[in-house]
């Protein structure tokens, strides 16, 4: 019983991470599949026959490797931008300052938190991941498709990743359809080799498999960030009136992709908005005064 009481079960989470290379040896390969599904199989010879189909073929080839450059693009921000790391011996300026009087009407928490596993303050909003063995600000959650932290500082590069992922999905499943059909007539009007065939059906399952899974992910997160939560905090704001976060769906939306409207659609922030929004830095976040806990 007493080795039992000394075992650490979050030790066992740090085995995510390795099952999350795992997970990016996955995305290379169907990306892989892909493109040989598409570009190589389906639609590449189709630049050679000139006309017309020549010219659906090139559109179609010249929006598979725009979404592929911004799914890799977003994708790499996402894996390798610190989600955001709280300061050595952080204090809350209420403790700092020594202020008696501290309490949730006057801060964003009703009282100073502590992480014992880091020996460190916490921020508002922050949370310690037991995976990467660190606190995380603002975090979300941690994905092992990413193989990092989701929080302040990658959320964006997150979820244009898994926007772009999902057209891509969704445009790949729809060029492949004709051949799919065609699968399944008779074997003599089969004009492909048998290996062509594997590959084009795998591509065209997992395109559609992996576009109705985003679907559903991509609607949650839009409900998340249109009402300022994060997947941790989906409990706690269930047990509030009102969501001191919630600021209004539009600067909501502009606490995780900033102001400049053209920069929403890449994975990039303005200087201004990073020195005018503190929420991009995950330090600080603005509350309403009307919140209701």
């Amino acid at each position: 019983m007493d080795c039992c009481r000394h075992v650490n079960p979050f030790r066992a989470c740090s085995g995510l991470r390795g099952l999350g290379y795992l997970m990016v040896a996955l995305v290379a390969a169907i990306v892989a599949v892909s493109y040989y599904a598409v570009v190589v199989y389906a639609w590449g010879p189709m630049l050679l026959a000139g006309g017309a189909a020549a010219a659906g073929a090139a559109a179609v080839i010249a929006a598979f490797h725009i979404l592929l450059a911004m799914i890799l693009w977003c994708y790499l921000m996402a894996v390798f931008t610190d989600p955001g790391a709280v300061p050595e011996n952080w204090r809350h300026d209420a403790e700092d300052s020594g202020n008696p009087s501290f309490s949730s009407s006057d801060e964003q928490e009703s009282a100073p938190r502590y992480c014992s596993r880091c020996q460190n303050g916490k921020p508002p909003r922050c949370h310690h991941c037991s995976v990467c063995n660190r606190c995380v600000l603002k975090m979300d959650h941690h994905c092992i498709w990413v193989v990092n932290c989701v929080g302040a500082r990658n959320y964006k590069y997150f979820l244009l990743f898994l926007v772009y992922t999902f057209i891509e999905t969704v445009l790949d499943t729809l060029v492949l359809l004709p051949n799919f059909i065609e699968f399944f007539q008779d074997e003599h009007r089969r004009s492909s080799s048998p290996g062509d065939i594997a590959i084009l059906f795998l591509a065209f399952v997992l395109n559609l498999a992996f576009a109705l899974s985003l679907l559903c992910f991509i609607g949650m997160h839009a409900s998340l960030v249109t009402r300022n939560t994060t997947s941790i905090e989906v409990y706690e704001r269930k047990k509030s009136v009102s969501w001191k976060y919630d600021l209004g769906w539009k600067r909501n939306l502009e606490q995780v992709f900033g102001t400049k409207k053209l920069l929403w659609f890449v994975p990039l922030y303005s200087t201004e908005d990073l020195h005018n929004i503190p929420a991009l830095r995950g330090m600080e976040f603005p509350t309403r005064s009307d919140a209701i806990v």
